[in-house]
């Protein structure tokens, strides 16, 4: 059996980024097929795979550049000759999805979203801040954009959302059923400080979606410290509007980056997100998560439990949720525990699970045998291996309660279950 791993692209390290890392640690034979590949900018060990990219690699001449090439990318992902491979599976938020395989070929498709700018074009220009003049431009190449990820989703054999909130995007844009598999957190690297802070902390990159600005305007409003981790595009505007008490740490290597989270107050993540690796992360340190409740954050976060949710994505409903995080005694075992749900572990046997139900003729040589994690994790869900979406996974956990049952798996794991990994 051959197997071949496709990505949108390797530009810039991110969520979507683990999870190929994990993807390919599970299959480290399969090649890598992505659009373009900047060494640079990811890390040293990805020049270890065997990383085919397409003739937009061609095209870089800064970093930016892929960007330009929109229009491209179907071209440049159809142009991949996968024809010698039984199994692919993509690592998708855009193009990777739209290679084309032949018959005998299953193709899984990993789906960090549906192609945003296409299918939400108003609110992605509104958060980009784009002038009335590119709007215009843009709007014969996102109805093309449509057209084509409408036909490129009829490619992939088996769907895997990575949160309840895209199995329904899924299920909206491409009318397909598909399987929940949360991405991989590697929770080892976190531990609980018994020391912490005064200060909150945001990790992300700047982007317009990701609302650091939402953090920041609020931040400088209630006079707290904040630590911003982090670059990009908005750096200068976000200084801008940005406090004394506001302190733009840029990028923090991931030794150091760790301990800075598990000393934190609290962990924010202001905007909307597919899922959200960052502030799982930062429940792995015990620490709790100021979250707008809409998105991953309603698999990933128990309001009150493991931290806050809010529902008014503005400055003062950010400032509110802070002040009422102040009064709940958060416990930081059960926060931890509550993270265990995506640890590694778990993803891999998930997936395993769904690529051998496509493909039946397929025997894991990686499959391993049920860990803690994993059964640990099957409890607390109801769709055993791997989730079937349900369109108010999120709302039904809340109503559920969901403390007792992160109680139970703390207990398990300060009886000892889980002390080898601390």
């Amino acid at each position: 059996m051959k197997l071949a791993i496709v990505h949108d692209f390797l530009m810039q390290m991110g969520g979507a980024e683990k999870v190929v890392e994990v993807l390919h640690d599970m299959y480290p034979d399969a090649p890598v097929y992505t659009s373009a590949f900047d060494a640079k900018a990811m890390p040293a060990h990805y020049r270890d795979w065997n990383i085919q990219t397409s003739f937009i690699q061609k095209m870089l001449m800064k970093r930016q550049t892929h960007r330009l090439a929109l229009l491209l990318y179907p071209m440049a992902f159809e142009s991949f000759d996968l024809s010698e491979y039984d199994i692919v599976i993509s690592s998708s938020s855009a193009f990777a999805k739209g290679v084309i395989t032949q018959p005998h070929t299953t193709h899984v498709c990993y789906t960090h979203a549906p192609m945003r700018y296409a299918w939400s074009t108003r609110n992605y220009m509104k958060n980009e801040k784009a002038s009335k003049p590119l709007r215009s431009m843009l709007v014969p190449g996102m109805h093309y954009l449509r057209l084509w990820d409408s036909v490129a989703a009829t490619r992939v054999d088996q769907y895997v959302a990575n949160s309840s909130v895209v199995a329904r995007r899924i299920k909206k844009f491409y009318g397909r059923d598909c399987e929940i598999v949360y991405p991989p957190v590697d929770i080892s690297r976190f531990n609980i400080e018994p020391q912490i802070g005064d200060y909150y902390i945001i990790v992300s990159r700047f982007v317009p979606y990701k609302r650091l600005d939402l953090a920041v305007a609020a931040f400088t409003k209630l006079g707290r410290p904040l630590k911003v981790v982090g670059e990009g595009r908005q750096m200068k505007a976000l200084k801008a509007i940005a406090g004394k008490n506001v302190e733009f740490m840029g990028r923090v290597d991931d030794a150091r980056l760790p301990g800075l989270i598990a000393r934190a107050k609290a962990f924010l993540m202001p905007g909307e997100e597919d899922f959200g690796i960052a502030p799982v992360e930062a429940n792995a340190c015990g620490r709790p998560v100021i979250a707008f409740a809409a998105g991953g954050a309603l698999d990933t976060q128990r309001d009150g439990v493991t931290g806050v949710l809010f529902k008014e994505q503005t400055v003062n409903g950010l400032c509110d949720a802070v002040r009422r995080a102040d009064g709940i005694a958060f416990d930081p075992q059960i926060i931890r525990a509550n993270a265990r749900r995506f640890e590694t572990s778990v993803f891999r046997n998930q997936m395993e699970r769904v690529v051998e139900q496509a493909h039946p003729d397929y025997a894991s040589p990686y499959a391993s045998a049920s860990s803690y994690e994993y059964e640990s994790a099957k409890s607390l869900s109801s769709g055993g291996a791997v989730n079937k979406v349900d369109t108010n996974q999120g709302q039904r956990e809340q109503e559920k309660g969901f403390a007792p049952r992160l109680a139970t798996l703390s207990h398990e794991a300060n009886s000892g279950l889980n002390g080898a990994r601390h």
